[in-house]
């Protein structure tokens, strides 16, 4: 390790100098009460930025125990961090000047919703801190202007890590503030199944988002009130008494009017799998961290995918069991998100009637009557949903607006009236005696066949370089083989695709070899990143990336639309 002496001496020899003379600076570096480390070095202005991290000791830090002694509470706080890191490289970014990205400061971006990063990671035993950021080194043309980068590294730096990674210039009673309510919100998430619940939404949450492209609270939005009926009252370790509503187990409906609300109660609960920060709205809004947002996914690609409990006796003869397609229907691809779902462990599936296929969905008794069920191959989803909650604990929270269907079959059905929830299950189930019931299969399906062994396919074929390139949330691109994720709607930040773009990476390296299951595949991803974090998977610390933790749903999510695999 050399001096931040022996930088400053490096930075004015190589003034002036051509831009690949940067390269020398790439190494750790001891500065007054941390080590910065030159990881990566770009090799034009105008290429993606170098990446630099600060290592920071935990005695130097000094951030009490108390404060990520819990998994929960060390994520909290290390996204804390990293926003506060973020804020104050804002204020210096770019000025630092030259062409290109000269004198960019960037860390990671985050959401409202609270995600373990590569960006800040906390040793839970030492307290000691790691930062990764990225910064433009300065240029004029391509001539290194050593000035200015002497400015971001001596001046910038060490004030954002001043204000933002010790402990004692921050904030105590906010950051006090973070590690209670991660506490709070892990408490409600281990008390939701003692109490047979799949999820709860706190009195007083603001659901309504500030608009279609902002997920920013609503100003003025109607805040939530559960009906008496539903609702339930907590006693969290530190927020005390909280009351709100507790969606059990079991098979319920949202109904309503059109823009009264329905599908932004949905949309809460399916983001509700985090945690979010303190004045998100939806800080007390907590789902079985398993849940999964089921639709229909027209085009998708589906690898020998068991779907004969959803289809079966095909016209042109096609095995359901082993089920492929390179351009899979409404139906067949919503069945297949089902099956799938419950491939990768899933205690609750989320449905919107807006997204769905009508005829995945539902056959209503007429139809029934002229379409005999020997002539049609899909069994609609409501004839299979109450064998999914008995027979594998699988309970579902469907949005419905125009069937009137599964009023029979729902344990609870909730009407949104103006954004305020109401108990209509009995109400409801009175009006329906006038309805025939829609008939269900005599016998149950077989059980889903998972035994699915991958196997790399020409895509991941690179030798030892495998391209990859992440495309917002939407897809990440291995060598040339683009993955479309659009359609996981649960993947909140583009940080997580990129974790699973080196998910997939790692995988084709290290586990597939055609024996093992998609299950086992999975778990030996979970145990690599338990043992290491998100870092383990990359093959250095200098190709470290900015990553987030994907759920393991993700994770599954992403190999059963990556076309380039062979099963």
């Amino acid at each position: 390790m050399q001096s931040s002496t022996d930088l400053r001496n490096l930075l004015k020899r190589i003034d002036h100098r051509g831009y690949p003379a940067y390269k020398d600076t790439k190494g750790t570096y001891q500065f007054p009460g941390y080590v910065l480390s030159i990881d990566h070095v770009q090799g034009d202005p105008f290429a993606s930025p170098s990446k630099v991290s600060v290592h920071v000791t935990g005695r130097t830090a000094g951030f009490p125990g108390e404060l990520y002694q819990a998994d929960c509470q060390r994520i909290a706080l290390q996204d804390e961090l990293t926003r506060q890191f973020g804020r104050c490289a804002e204020q210096f970014a770019f000025r630092a000047k030259g062409s290109g990205k000269s004198g960019l400061i960037s860390v990671s971006r985050c959401c409202q919703e609270v995600l373990e990063r590569t960006a800040c990671r906390m040793d839970p035993r030492s307290g000691d801190l790691v930062l990764r950021m990225e910064i433009g080194f300065p240029a004029n043309g391509r001539t290194i202007n050593a000035g200015e980068l002497e400015k971001i590294l001596f001046d910038f730096v060490p004030e954002c890590v001043k204000h933002a990674l010790i402990y004692k210039n921050m904030d105590a009673k906010r950051l006090r503030s973070i590690a209670d309510l991660a506490e709070d919100q892990h408490y409600i998430r281990e008390m939701l199944p003692k109490l047979g619940l799949c999820a709860f939404v706190a009195n007083g949450s603001v659901l309504p988002r500030e608009s279609g492209i902002s997920p920013r609270p609503m100003k003025g939005g109607v805040k939530f009130q559960s009906p008496k009926e539903l609702e339930i009252t907590l006693d969290l370790p530190h927020r005390g008494r909280l009351s709100g509503m507790g969606i059990r187990k079991g098979i319920t409906l949202i109904v309503g009017g059109g823009y009264h609300g329905k599908s932004t109660l949905l949309k809460a609960l399916e983001m509700g799998v985090y945690d979010h920060i303190a004045g998100d709205g939806r800080e007390y809004v907590i789902t079985d961290n398993t849940a999964m947002k089921i639709r229909a996914e027209d085009g998708r690609s589906i690898k020998k995918t068991d779907i004969s409990m959803f289809i079966n006796d095909l016209p042109n003869g096609k095995d359901t069991v082993g089920f492929c397609t390179e351009d899979a229907s409404g139906s067949t691809s919503q069945a297949a998100n089902v099956v799938e779902s419950i491939e990768a462990g899933a205690s609750l599936l989320l449905i919107d009637e807006d997204t769905s296929a009508t005829n995945f969905m539902i056959r209503d008794e007429l139809m029934q009557r002229v379409i005999h069920r020997n002539m049609e191959p899909i069994t609609p989803f409501i004839e299979r949903i109450r064998e999914l909650y008995d027979n594998y604990g699988i309970s579902t929270v469907i949005v419905a607006g125009s069937s009137g269907a599964y009023f029979h079959i729902a344990d609870t059905i909730i009407q949104m009236d103006r954004y305020v929830p109401k108990d209509i299950t009995a109400y409801a189930k009175k009006e329906a005696e006038n309805f025939p019931m829609i008939s269900v299969p005599e016998t149950p399906a077989v059980k889903p066949d998972f035994r699915r062994c991958p196997r790399a396919g020409q895509a991941f074929r690179g030798g030892d370089r495998i391209k990859m390139k992440t495309l917002g949330r939407e897809a990440v691109m291995i060598n040339k083989e683009t993955i479309d994720l659009r359609c996981v709607e649960q993947i909140t930040d583009s940080e997580q695709v990129t974790a699973l773009g080196y998910c997939m990476r790692y995988a084709q390296k290290q586990i597939l070899d055609g024996r093992k299951d998609l299950r086992q595949i999975v778990e030996e991803l979970e145990r690599t990143i338990q043992k290491g974090s998100l870092a383990a998977l990359c093959e250095s610390s200098s190709s470290i990336s900015c990553m987030a933790m994907p759920r393991r749903q993700e994770i599954f999510a992403c190999f059963n639309r990556c076309r380039g695999l062979r099963m």
